[in-house]
């Protein structure tokens, strides 16, 4: 199965009902993106790192998680102070840094890794199944749900499957290669890798018909909140707007 190293734990965030983490975290994202300065992404990043803290996860793997994300963020540092005008800093060879650009890139980065402080303690310490069972808990419909969690159960066997046709053309002789002949290889391996996915999911869907599917995935989780969960609910809820309200504040900065 797909490891889901973030689930696993126990703790204050691990303990919270499923259906009002996911609430929380959409709320919390939701802030972050819609900033429009500084101040309500510092607020929902404080928050997220808290809940990271929190949830007691493994440092090693979430300063990755945040490594990966902002080694494409680094780009746009590359880009934005040179390309979005405004007040020129620094003339380099007549290419300017303006602020406005230092500014974007700074708020861009700080709304990334707020939103990824907070799917990783909120969202990412929620088993697959029990995520499916809060969305259809919300009233999310049916049909997302069923592909949510088909998507996540037949990840690794379509993962599975291109690893067993990669031995197989590997032991015919292919060699990975630049050439007219290895990208033929390449097409024709994928193309076999959706037919026989395709193949598959039509006998899973005849099977679970004949067992009496009906189109919703019944759920062993049980929710029952509790005042700490409606506790942390409403301190989301109020951090998410506050972080809203810092954005139509006369001092507010806008970038």
């Amino acid at each position: 199965m797909i490891d889901e190293p973030f689930s696993r734990g126990e703790s204050p965030i691990h303990a919270l009902d499923a259906r009002f983490r996911l609430i929380a975290c959409l709320a919390l994202s939701l802030a972050a993106a819609l900033a429009r300065s500084t101040q309500p992404a510092l607020v929902v990043l404080a928050v997220g790192l808290a809940c990271v803290v929190a949830a007691r996860l493994p440092w090693r793997l979430v300063c990755g998680r945040f490594v990966a994300v902002n080694a494409f963020v680094a780009f746009l540092w590359l880009v934005l102070p040179w390309s979005t005008p405004g007040e020129p800093l620094y003339v380099f060879h007549g290419l300017a840094v303006t602020r406005e650009g230092i500014d974007l890139a700074a708020r861009i980065t700080l709304k990334t890794n707020a939103i990824l402080a907070c799917v990783l303690s909120l969202l990412a310490t929620i088993p697959a199944p029990d995520l499916g069972a809060a969305m259809a808990g919300l009233g999310l419909p049916d049909k997302f749900t069923f592909l949510f969690l088909f998507t996540y159960r037949y990840l690794h066997v379509i993962h599975e499957e291109y690893g067993r046709m990669a031995t197989a053309a590997r032991l015919r002789g292919f060699v990975p290669a630049t050439s007219l002949h290895a990208y033929r290889t390449y097409a024709a391996l994928v193309a076999m890798v959706l037919v026989h996915s395709y193949d598959r999911s039509r006998r899973v869907y005849e099977a679970m018909v004949l067992r009496g599917f009906s189109g919703r995935f019944r759920s062993l989780a049980r929710f029952a909140p509790g005042r700490a969960d409606v506790t942390f609910l409403c301190c989301s809820l109020a951090v998410a707007a506050l972080a809203g309200a810092l954005d139509v504040l006369p001092w507010s900065a806008h970038g």
